[in-house]
């Protein structure tokens, strides 16, 4: 292979964490996949058609270009784009058979217009807000927006949604429990009115994995299904509750081949700002991945993995390259592999390791993987 860095993503991850993920669901329950952000970093047409052939119901994504890539790739399944999109891309949208988000009324007019214009109804999902204060339709409004579509012919209201602010980020679900009941009123408002809504959706990868009350008709579920925890209180909450049998597999390995070995004698600064200094002959690898790939460039104290061994990165982390102390992997040469996430013979760095030592989440190291960068489909 001729790439110098490149991502390998495990199918049989994907598909077994999609599985873990449905046998807490009814039979009954649909499984919306999440792979906006390029997956969350894992290739969006890839682990879309992974997921799809794993049994997920449906792929929801952030844009129209990201819908529009997924069926190019061929897929056929419901795509429900979770972010706004110009009245521009409406046409496309419906053309494409894909499920819109609406919180304004001001949207419906247009979208009515580009239902007719393509002879087939827009399908809706009415977004309530119950807490999180981002997208959403405040109580006082929300009634008359969802009789607005059902009272538009060229417009189904086929969904009603919610999304959790504070499910994963505390053991302490109070929050989360009371935006569930501001959900629940709105559906309860909804039916004592006489609109049923076909498919109601709140819960993420946390409350699918701790709330089931939260299912209702269908789950989206992002981080889990790549194979990562949202967070380390989600799993507290997880082993609190005492879930048997379920565990999830991370699907992504990053790798990149040295680029040069080099020796540098003691007393020598490596890398810009001077911030490293040798204090005994030091053997260096230099590898081709740096800020602009993704890895982050305010990362302390960490390291690579070459030959099974840890190599301590040194100096800071420039746009295209990274240095990591080989001194004591003696073997160490041009055109090994070094991992930067993933496992190498007994060690393992994950995305949560490198979150810690960059001070942000697991979301944003895979995220921010540049899309340049292949993926490969393993196993």
């Amino acid at each position: 292979m001729s790439e110098l860095t490149w991502v390998e993503i495990s199918r049989t991850a994907l598909s077994s964490n999609i599985a873990r993920l449905r046998s807490l669901l009814a039979q009954s329950t649909l499984l919306c996949a999440c792979v906006k952000a390029n997956a969350y970093g894992h290739g969006l047409c890839e682990a879309g058609r992974i997921f799809f052939d794993a049994g997920a119901d449906w792929l929801s994504v952030h844009s129209m270009h990201e819908a529009r890539c997924l069926r190019k790739s061929g897929l056929a399944c419901p795509i429900y784009i979770l972010g706004p999109i110009s009245p521009d891309d409406y046409p496309e949208a419906l053309q494409l058979d894909c499920r819109l988000v609406v919180y304004n009324e001001d949207d419906l007019p247009p979208l009515a217009a580009a239902a007719r214009a393509c002879g087939r109804q827009a399908r809706l999902h009415v977004k309530v807000e119950t807490g999180t204060n981002r997208q959403g339709v405040g109580a006082g409004l929300f009634e008359s927006l969802c009789a607005a579509v059902t009272g538009s012919p060229d417009l189904m209201l086929e969904g009603l949604a919610t999304h959790f602010a504070n499910i994963e980020d505390t053991t302490d679900h109070s929050f989360a429990q009371a935006q569930l009941r501001s959900f629940n009123e709105a559906i309860a408002i909804l039916a004592a009115r006489g609109i049923r809504v076909p498919i109601v959706h709140c819960a993420n990868s946390a409350a699918t994995i701790l709330m089931p009350a939260a299912h209702f008709s269908m789950v989206r579920t992002g981080i889990a299904a790549y194979g990562m925890w949202p967070s380390n209180e989600t799993y507290v909450s997880f082993v609190r509750e005492r879930i048997n049998g379920f565990t999830l597999t991370p699907a992504l390995t990053w790798k990149a081949r040295v680029a040069q070995v080099k020796d540098v004698p003691p007393g020598e600064f490596i890398g810009y700002g001077c911030t490293f200094k040798t204090g005994h002959p030091t053997r260096l690898a230099v590898i081709p991945v740096g800020y602009y790939d993704g890895y982050d460039r305010g990362i302390a104290g960490g390291h690579v993995l070459i030959r099974g061994q840890r190599a301590p990165i040194r100096g800071r982390i420039c746009m295209n390259l990274l240095m990591a102390e080989v001194t004591d992997i003696r073997d160490a040469c041009v055109g090994d592999e070094a991992v930067l996430v993933g496992r190498d013979a007994d060690e393992c760095i994950t995305a949560e390791q490198i979150a810690r030592w960059a001070s942000t989440i697991n979301y944003e190291v895979t995220t921010r993987i540049n899309d340049r960068i292949p993926r490969i489909i393993v196993d």
